[in-house]
């Protein structure tokens, strides 16, 4: 029999985190904690309102599955008891993490990756005047960040993106829109992001206007985010976009993550890697995914207050492993 805790935690962040729609103050998230044998795990998702989420729904998720949990529920039993989404991301969490302690592997291994040295991770530019998003992304630069998430909205897009491209560069762009756009008007927007060079446009239109991109004629790549959960999405995306964003919180864990970034490569779509805003013990599962993602976007603990004890070293926009002891 295992013992399982099932609990919320709220991590502030040092400065609000603003996207379109979305004002955050905190990291609202969910812990399951499991122990067996004398071993104790954690895993860990941030319930998104996005996603038709709240931390009551979630766990109330997670408390209904508690007695099969105690049982000794297995990973590949979980994925057709819950539906996609961040209570089974938790709980799958959990369960690599007791694999792992239990073999004696580590995740890289069970997973079947090289351990990185260093992982290259976006920084988010969060929304808000052209001044003041230019001031942050130079700061970054500054501080030896060269990718840069730059969070829109449907307005002053043009005044944001010039502004930021003056104060650097040479650094790398990547805009994500959250939906927020729609198709009137798309194509010369996406011809001012070629123009000021910006590398990927993630999610212009809402979930539910995505045809419009059916055929669309574009001169940067475009990333699916909202319209990308699980496999079940990919045949949907094809001929719309080139690049599908993955997230645990979305796939409902690493194990269906794994599978959707296999299946989305077989099918000729480029791979990024991102999160919500989380602890590192949050990051720590999705690492595996960032040896077959063009981009990674794991800035989440750094937007943090405080990270949890043994928290991933963050610096000038990288992961660095090799002083992270693992």
């Amino acid at each position: 029999m295992r013992s399982v805790k099932v609990y919320p935690e709220n991590w502030p962040l040092r400065s609000p985190f603003m996207l379109a729609g979305h004002h955050h103050q905190a990291a609202d998230v969910v812990v399951v904690e499991l122990e067996q044998d004398g071993i104790s795990v954690q895993g860990e998702c941030t319930p998104y309102a996005g996603y038709g989420e709240s931390e009551a729904s979630v766990l109330s998720q997670i408390s209904a599955l508690l007695p099969v949990l105690e049982q000794g529920l297995e990973r590949q039993q979980l994925q057709a008891m819950l539906p996609a989404g961040a209570a089974r991301n938790a709980i799958d969490s959990a369960l690599w993490q007791l694999e792992s302690a239990v073999s004696g592997k580590s995740l890289w291994q069970l997973t079947g990756f090289e351990p990185l040295t260093q992982i290259e991770t976006a920084q988010t530019v969060c929304l808000d005047t052209p001044e003041a998003m230019a001031s942050s992304a130079l700061a970054q630069w500054e501080n030896g960040v060269h990718l840069l998430k730059i969070k829109l909205d449907d307005h002053l897009i043009a005044e944001r993106l010039v502004a930021i491209r003056s104060a650097v560069p040479q650094a790398t762009l990547i805009v994500d829109a959250n939906g927020s756009w729609h198709s009137e008007g798309l194509a010369a927007r996406c011809q001012l992001l070629a123009d000021l060079r910006v590398a990927m446009l993630e999610q212009p239109l809402p979930l539910h206007e995505d045809e419009a991109l059916t055929n669309f004629i574009h001169p940067l790549p475009v990333c699916a985010d909202e319209s990308c959960h699980t496999r079940d999405d990919l045949p949907r995306l094809a001929g719309r976009y080139e690049m599908v964003n993955i997230k645990l919180d979305k796939a409902g864990g690493l194990t269906e993550a794994l599978a959707l970034a296999a299946e989305a490569q077989a099918q000729g779509f480029v791979l990024v890697v991102s999160c919500l805003l989380c602890t590192s013990r949050a990051i720590r599962m999705a690492l595996p995914l960032a040896h077959l993602a063009r981009f990674s976007d794991l800035d989440g603990p750094s937007w943090l207050a405080t990270d949890v004890k043994d928290g991933l070293p963050y610096r000038y926009g990288r992961i660095d492993f090799a002083a992270d002891n693992q």
